[in-house]
């Protein structure tokens, strides 16, 4: 049963750390490499960048929740 915890907690990562990175405001991939303006004006943010802000959080708080779990079932 440990393993199917380990496996959530690979693929949970893999997608908060997509959505993270995906997060970098009007540069997109581009952040990636440092190549950023300095003159970026920030928005509120609407559509899929809040949709995206949202997944973050609950990718988060899922990550975290796998965690405590399997180190519970762990000892």
């Amino acid at each position: 049963m440990v393993t199917y915890f380990d496996i959530a907690l690979i693929i949970t990562s893999i997608a908060l750390v997509a959505s993270v990175i995906l997060q970098n405001k009007g540069v997109g991939l581009g952040g990636l490499t440092g190549n950023m303006d300095s003159d970026t004006v920030f928005t509120a943010r609407r559509g899929v960048e809040r949709t995206l802000f949202f997944a973050t959080i609950g990718l988060s708080v899922l990550f975290f929740i796998l965690t405590i779990v399997t180190i519970i079932i762990s000892n």
